[in-house]
């Protein structure tokens, strides 16, 4: 008889957690960038009554009865299907449209995101709308990327090659390639940097640590660091940003198939609290 209580009880906690899932997911049905998540139930082990037997010459065989203990969440998955495109008008929000992500940094910590809400800091430097600095490469004569990883800033100095003193910036933009061009005051258009996309074997193992960003763990597989356009990275859309992929529709369905699991296992520990309430009475 207590099987069927632990049984409902397991059901009430797996099915809270898919209302708590899919009240976040309704919650940040606006949020730039926001990656919807989704539930996956799996049984318990269960408990073995009897067990099978093979055929003989006398009699045949017989199938194992076993009773079942509950259920319990197996996983909870991020859908990185592509939200939609919101236009702004801001040179600096960008959005990539494709596979990849865009790679910031936070202190010393390297995280990545889908979130293109960029503007430039009093210092130049492209940063995220909490802070954290976009990251890219330096260019080489040739407009190839070099070396490691940088900050991505408006800096003029370290150009390859060098602005002539005196030569100021103009204007600039990002072209799809993730190519910061500005345009200068003595009417040359100078590359000054390449905005990173990272890429990963599996993106549904990376941890989701709030401002719509993520960070790479055991399963996910370290960054494929490169840039737009580069084998399955995307290309960069300036102007606009990725929207929410939550899908108000399904996640509305998903709200009462969790609302009505709970109540159906609420009800199986209401049921069962009956049973073993006739049990006591039977000896009155």
């Amino acid at each position: 008889m207590l099987r069927s209580l632990f049984a409902g009880i397991s059901g009430l906690r797996t099915n809270q957690t898919m209302l708590d899932v899919t009240g976040n997911n309704i919650a940040n049905a606006n949020t730039t960038g926001f990656k919807a998540s989704g539930t996956v139930f799996s049984d318990t082990l269960s408990q073995m009554l009897t067990g099978a037997s093979a055929p003989n010459a006398t009699t045949g065989g017989t199938n194992p009865i076993q009773v079942g203990l509950g259920v319990q969440l197996a996983a909870t998955r991020t859908n990185f299907l592509q939200g939609s495109a919101q236009m702004t008008g801001n040179t600096t929000d960008l959005m990539i449209q494709g596979d990849g992500m865009f790679v910031v940094r936070e202190g010393n910590e390297q995280l990545y995101t889908r979130a293109g809400a960029f503007n430039f800091d009093e210092t130049g430097t492209l940063v995220t709308t909490s802070g954290k600095r976009v990251q890219g490469y330096a260019l080489g004569a040739d407009r190839r990327p070099t070396g490691n990883l940088v900050d991505v800033t408006m800096n003029t100095a370290n150009l390859t090659p060098a602005v002539p003193a005196g030569v100021e910036l103009t204007s600039y933009s990002i072209g799809g390639d993730g190519i910061i061009r500005g345009v200068f005051d003595d009417g040359i258009q100078r590359s000054m940097a390449q905005i990173a996309i990272a890429d990963f074997t599996n993106p549904l193992g990376l941890e989701k640590v709030g401002d719509t960003a993520f960070r790479a763990s055991a399963n996910s597989g370290a960054a494929e660091l490169g840039v737009a356009g580069q084998g399955s990275r995307g290309n960069l859309m300036s102007g606009a940003v990725e929207m929410s992929n939550v899908d108000l529709a399904a996640e509305f369905t998903n709200l009462i198939l969790a609302q009505r699991g709970f109540q159906a296992s609420s009800r199986v520990i209401t049921t069962s609290d009956s049973v073993l309430e006739e049990l006591v009475n039977i000896k009155r």
